[in-house]
């Protein structure tokens, strides 16, 4: 259902240019941020402020006023049949016009009319480093960022001791300037933003001299960012407010601090799921035996190593991998840690020990070549450990 724009700046349908910005006026100084301290005193002047771009714009308004919402993807395509545009996708005729000579066109000169000059103010990012720990506990950063705020001298009015802005003589206080020019089509009136107000209709006679009649001036301060459990690599944790605060002290746009996730010395991360490998010596392999493992999150735990364990088996432990964090930030579970055993191989032996394995192996019936079996690996071939790590940087 389109939004009644009308009814966001209290003004009736029949309401002229004027009447709708001085209801404007009266409540972006109502709303503003820095004056009034409410809970939804953000969101309602970011609410003004649209209601204000769309019925000070004549193209806009046309659209409102059959029954449309211009700032609705496709809502421009339905007139008040329901039949769509065949304009809809340039805003209507005077941008085709636009896009071929410049500026509006025709006789009347079609004129889009001022802009407000208090702009809503865009999104900011930051990547921030984090260790697999902190991606797997979730942690609070201090983050230094450097984006626009609001002028502290005149908080975003944009002039000297709060001297109001007179209306502008270039323009008359259209926001646009024409010109006309002759054409293989006739006489053709172009329109482009006014270079003394750029597009406002009104003028600063005496600008902060802070902020030079912006209403906002660039600064370094430090944002709180509470990073969830479960995040990785790439993903992106949105403050809203904490962007830019827009021209003429606008609404803040939103800051983005996207993660930054550095490698780890044990574990590799695959998703929800961990992978670590545990070296174990051959004796152990082939008697079993309870070794300990210090996991991520959990602390120390103990793995039970079956006796005749394999080289490269693999154990899992369910719920001791990384927290399953769901689009909605809420943590729902954990995966599992993949624990892939390492048989180490002694190199060095004494003569005791020599002869007790010699003792051991006619015991097996086992000679020098029977080691060699058809499942064994060939040198060379790189470990599992390796090619999930590969499979991870593709």
């Amino acid at each position: 259902m389109p939004k009644d724009y009308y009814a966001t700046l209290g003004v009736s349908k029949d309401a002229s240019d004027q009447e709708i910005k001085r209801a404007y006026r009266k409540l972006a100084r109502e709303l503003h941020p820095d004056v009034n301290k409410s809970d939804d005193a953000q969101q309602r002047f970011s609410e003004v402020t649209t209601a204000y771009e769309v019925l000070s714009d004549p193209q806009k308004r046309k659209v409102v006023d059959l029954g449309g919402d211009p700032m609705d993807n496709g809502a421009t395509a339905a007139g008040a049949g329901g039949m769509r545009d065949p304009f809809a996708g340039f805003g209507g005729l005077g941008d085709i016009m636009d896009a071929f000579f410049g500026g509006a066109s025709g006789a009347g000169g079609g004129g889009r009319g001022p802009r407000s000059r208090v702009q809503p103010g865009a999104d900011a990012l930051i990547r921030v480093g984090l260790t697999l720990e902190e991606c797997a506990t979730g942690v609070t950063k201090e983050l230094t960022v450097d984006t626009a705020v609001l002028c502290d001298h005149c908080r975003g009015a944009g002039s000297a001791s709060g001297k109001a802005t007179t209306t502008c003589d270039t323009c008359a206080g259209r926001g646009e300037v024409q010109s006309v020019q002759r054409s293989f089509l006739g006489q053709v009136i172009t329109a482009r933003p006014c270079p003394a107000c750029h597009g406002v209709g009104e003028v600063i006679k005496d600008p902060c001299r802070q902020c030079q009649g912006d209403g906002r001036v660039r600064s370094r301060r430090t944002v709180s960012a509470k990073i969830p459990a479960g995040v990785g690599d790439g993903m992106r944790i949105r403050l809203s407010g904490q962007g830019e605060v827009g021209p003429g002290g606008g609404p803040a746009g939103d800051l983005y601090v996207e993660v930054d996730e550095q490698p780890h010395e044990v574990f590799l991360r695959q998703g929800h799921e961990l992978h670590c490998h545990v070296r174990i010596p051959m004796t152990t392999a082939a008697l079993g035996a309870p070794i300990p493992l210090e996991t991520l999150i959990d602390g120390e735990t103990e793995v039970e190593i079956e006796p005749g364990t394999q080289p490269e088996s693999e154990l899992v432990l369910s719920g001791k991998g990384m927290p399953k964090l769901r689009s909605s930030g809420r943590v729902e579970g954990r995966g599992d840690l993949h624990v892939h055993v390492d048989v180490v191989v002694p190199t060095k032996l004494d003569d005791e020990q020599r002869r007790l394995l010699r003792e051991l192996a006619e015991r097996r019936g086992e000679d020098d070549t029977s080691a060699a079996t058809n499942g064994s690996r060939q040198s060379g071939v790189s470990g599992l450990f390796s090619k999930l790590r590969a499979r991870s940087n593709r």
